[in-house]
């Protein structure tokens, strides 16, 4: 029973971030918030939302963002102590 409502609530959150990846909204993260929920149930859903955390990750990583941050923070401090 409890299976069958992670399920459900899951796949609808899913279904409802997959409609935001074409609508206005913020289709990813939702995605992928469902894909939690269903992982406390299902291994697939762990394996895919594994592999999902790895691309992410390779992703920032190739964006070059914390390099990024770090030289908008390191100027920040630079305006601020003079």
């Amino acid at each position: 029973m409890k299976r069958f409502f992670v399920a459900l609530i899951g796949g609808t959150v899913m279904l409802i971030g997959t409609a935001f990846l074409i609508l206005p909204g913020p289709g990813l993260p939702i995605v992928a918030a469902g894909l939690a929920i269903l992982a406390t149930e299902f291994i697939w859903a762990r394996r895919a939302l594994r592999s999902a955390k790895g691309a992410a990750a390779k992703v920032r990583r190739k964006s070059g963002l914390k390099e990024w941050l770090r030289r908008r923070r390191e100027a920040a401090a630079g305006k601020f102590n003079n």
